[in-house]
């Protein structure tokens, strides 16, 4: 499929965070499970799937709700916020959590070749926190948190609203998506985006979400060339010369 439409743009590119980019989503399960034991409640790998995708406002309630039901005692969920994405940003100065091998190439890569904007599920604070990091913060045109949309994945609204700033013509080519989990892949496909699979090895995408996906990359390298020929016209490798 060409990449340029009747204005001749190359179709924008909009990536996840966590677990594509960056590797944090066992950092966000820590997180989490840190809080609850402090109320002696147990979070568990069933928790951290079922709450994975959701906005920092959804997360906290539920997180909180867990702790209520497993132990009695009632926390805000604002505290579960304050702790938790605290947390995060504490360990992410610290180094933990750093970009996955390639993720870097990626980016820059794509971002040479059309605008790219990230719509992720972690917190303002923390999507700031990486990308000031990483030094990455100039190559988004635009960067949206669902914390700043109405649903956290898997409804769409974070990709939309990534769409709605990053502007792409209505006659022009598809936009992409890059994404690692299930929730993930569903909130881009159910946006409009055209997909492509980075699978989480550690939170694996169940089949019929990946079956959602335009294809499936075994690593970043695979992503990065299916995204050059998806956006270099007539689907040709780009000149390296």
């Amino acid at each position: 499929m060409p990449a340029d439409g009747a204005h001749g743009s190359p179709a924008p590119v909009v990536f996840d965070l966590d677990g594509v980019l960056v590797h944090t989503e066992h950092l966000w399960e820590e997180s989490w499970a840190a809080h609850c034991a402090e109320h002696g409640v147990e979070w568990t790998r069933a928790d951290t799937l079922r709450v994975q995708g959701m906005s920092s406002p959804e997360w906290s309630r539920d997180v909180a709700g867990a702790v209520h039901e497993r132990s009695g005692i009632r926390v805000a969920p604002a505290q579960v916020l304050r702790s938790c994405v605290g947390h995060m940003r504490a360990v992410l100065l610290d180094g933990r959590g750093p970009l996955l091998p390639g993720a870097r190439e990626l980016v820059t890569g794509t971002a040479a070749l059309t605008s790219i904007g990230l719509a992720s599920s972690a917190a303002r604070a923390v999507i700031d926190t990486v990308l000031a990091r990483e030094g990455l913060a100039e190559l988004f045109a635009t960067t949206v948190s669902s914390e700043e949309v109405a649903r956290g994945k898997p409804s769409p609204d974070v990709y939309t609203e990534a769409l709605r700033r990053l502007a792409p013509p209505c006659d022009g080519p598809c936009p992409l998506a890059v994404e690692d989990s299930g929730n993930g892949l569903r909130a881009a496909h159910a946006a409009g985006l055209r997909v492509v699979a980075l699978p989480n090895p550690d939170y694996p995408p169940g089949d019929e979400a990946l079956a959602l996906a335009e294809y499936v990359a075994s690593d970043h390298a695979e992503a990065a060339a299916h995204l050059r020929r998806a956006l270099t016209p007539d689907g040709a490798p780009p000149d390296d010369t």
